[in-house]
């Protein structure tokens, strides 16, 4: 049978598709068949040539040949295809239950770990974590927190704000977390428990101040809270995070817009060798500010001051992870040095419990 007729080149071009060891090899011969000069296209060519009647038979066989190849084409193709990935996975297998090369290792960051922490501590006693957009509006960020308009917070020296929209309102990147108190009391009824970790960003930059910096907001609202439960509250998560039942803690009075009364709450301390050791000695170190929460900060959660009341109190995370393990300079947090990671970090298998230990 000559190779010129439809059914011999069928067989012949199916044989070749066959073969084809690669996609090289296979494109190779979908040009030999398919292509402007190839086999096929040549007896398409040829059907100017043949009476009508026979040229519209003759062209039906060609068209549904060159079908007919060009879906063989594509299904040895994807086989080989998918027998490359086969072979690629094989040789660059990487068996995972090996221990990883040390100088490979990575380090979980303080701050992430010590945010675990704290996060551990408060579910333990109760609470679940909530949160907020890092870009607010004034109302959350200031006024709905009884911040007043000529507060010094509310000045372009310490806040970033953004350009004005079409509206003329000016967004901002908040300030700290307390926002998401508001967010909470709008979105759900009491009782409520809520810490609310997250990045903040303030104007200002020293050893102990970085434009972007971690806080924790705690926020507790019921019928019957009192100063005890936020006294009691503090006490436990000292206790817990710094792995001592001696700390002793300082309650002193002080204001903030948010809360009233307000007060800041200090620490037992000494400090030996330029290091503090909490839990220990008759200084004291402030570590964070608390109060109950302000009546009008109740009313613009939309709830009843003379119905609900509760505390509330926030801590710097990074203060924190400073405090703990000795870290004498904030800015280092952010300086995205191997070396310091390698000295402060943790290891991935380090997950703080209270049962294993917070910091083992």
């Amino acid at each position: 049978m000559s190779a010129d007729e439809p059914q011999a080149l069928e067989q012949e071009a199916l044989a070749a598709i066959e073969q084809a060891a690669d996609e090289r090899a296979l494109d190779e011969v979908r040009v030999r068949y398919l292509g402007k000069k190839g086999a096929l296209s040549v007896q398409m060519k040829g059907l100017g040539k043949l009476p009508p009647e026979e040229r519209k038979a003759r062209g039906q066989v060609l068209n549904a040949l060159r079908q007919k190849l060009e879906q063989a084409i594509a299904e040895r193709r994807a086989a080989l295809q998918a027998e490359a990935l086969q072979k690629q996975l094989a040789a660059e297998r990487v068996d995972v239950t090996l221990p990883a090369r040390p100088e490979r290792q990575g380090r979980v960051h303080p701050v992430s770990h010590v945010w675990e922490e704290v996060v551990e501590i408060f579910a333990d006693l109760g609470f679940s974590v909530a949160e907020g957009p890092h870009i607010e509006t004034d109302w959350y960020n200031f006024e709905a927190l009884n911040i007043p308009p000529s507060h010094p917070a509310r000045q372009e020296h310490d806040t970033f704000y953004f350009h004005a929209n079409e509206q003329g309102e000016r967004k901002l990147l908040r300030t700290h977390t307390s926002p998401v108190q508001i967010h909470t009391m709008e979105s759900q009824q009491p009782p409520i428990r809520i810490i609310a970790p997250g990045r903040t960003f303030r104007c200002d930059s020293d050893q102990t101040h970085t434009p972007m910096f971690h806080q924790v907001e705690a926020l507790v609202i019921d019928r019957d809270i009192t100063m005890g439960h936020l006294k009691w509250t503090l006490e436990e998560f000292c206790k817990a995070f710094f792995e001592t039942d001696n700390v002793k803690m300082r309650f002193r009075a002080s204001h903030f817009p948010f809360t009233e009364p307000s007060m800041e709450v200090d620490i037992n301390c000494t400090w030996e060798g330029g290091q503090v050791k909490v839990g220990e000695g008759d200084d004291w170190l402030e570590i964070l500010g608390s109060g109950m929460v302000h009546p009008n900060v109740l009313k613009a959660g939309g709830l009843n001051p003379d119905e609900w009341q509760g505390f509330a109190f926030g801590i710097g995370i990074d203060r924190l992870a400073m405090l703990k393990y000795g870290i004498p300079d904030l800015r280092a947090f952010f300086d995205t040095d191997i070396r310091w990671l390698k000295h402060y970090g943790f290891t991935a298998l380090q997950i703080p419990t209270l049962s294993g230990g917070l910091s083992a």
